[in-house]
Order: C-alpha cells, then structure tokens, then sequence
C-alpha cells in the first residue's frame, strides 16, 4: 500500500498562511527534525477569561514590513518546555491554529516564541505535518512561488 496517496508534497521552504491569525504569504521553514511548529511573537501576556487561560501578544503580519504589528488572543492550549536549537530549555505557550499551504487547510497547533534570531519566523514540524506532508529537502516553494 502506497501511504504517500493523497498527501501534499512540500520543499524545505514554502509560503503559508494563518487565516485565524491575520497572516498570508509566511515563508516558513519545514523542518522534519523537529517535533513540534514554532512562531515568533511578542509581547505575550497571560490571563484568565471565563475560567481558562489565555494569552495576547503581537504578531509581524506582513514579513515585508515588519514595523506593523497587530495584537491577538487565544487560549492557551498547553504550555510546554521545549529544547531549542541554541540548546536552551524555554517555557513556550502552545495554541490552535489554521495553517493553509496552497488550497490545503487543516488545524495544528504551535508554540509561541521569540525566533529574532532565526531567518524564518516560522518553524513547521512533523507533529502539524503527520498524514499530510510529504518533504522534498532537495526543493523549495513546490506549492507556493518563492
């Protein structure tokens, strides 16, 4: 049996969106070494509404014109101490998400991060990837243009 049937092939770059998020045309990087996605954002805060935990903080909508900045909020989903790649154990929040890559949608979950550092400011991993992501590391932009 082929389990490659039905699932999108992607490169080791690709461009996506997160509609619940406000944000289109993202280049993230698609990393099966990691397990789990990964987003910059700043300014978190966290709070308590109608009994759960929740969490503001900004987002660079534009990857273009990063001097805009827009505010979100969502429930907090887990929180998680994740090893990152400068080796350093963070305490991240994890929230729900739409990803879209192309004409494909699905709902994954992420954690929020300060990746400054990083040249993308997203990270997909194989967790939002399972059963439906099959990676050419030789490629980019298979879905989307560059």
């Amino acid at each position: 049996m082929d389990s490659s049937a039905g699932k999108l092939v992607v490169g080791a770059l690709e461009k996506c969106d997160l509609p619940d998020l406000g944000i289109s045309n993202l280049v993230m990087r698609v990393d099966t070494g990691a397990a789990t996605s990964s987003l910059h954002v700043e300014n978190v805060e966290e709070y308590e509404k109608g009994g759960k935990s929740w969490i503001s903080f900004d987002i660079h909508p534009d990857v273009y014109n990063v001097a805009k900045i827009t505010r979100h909020s969502s429930v907090v989903k887990a929180r998680r101490k994740v090893r990152s790649s400068s080796e350093t154990l963070e305490h991240r929040y994890v929230i729900a998400t739409t990803l879209a890559i192309g004409e494909h949608k699905w709902p994954i979950r992420i954690n929020l991060t300060d990746r400054t550092e990083m040249t993308y400011l997203m990270l997909l991993g194989r967790q939002a990837m399972a059963n439906k992501i099959l990676v050419d590391p030789s490629q980019e932009f298979l879905v989307s243009d560059s």
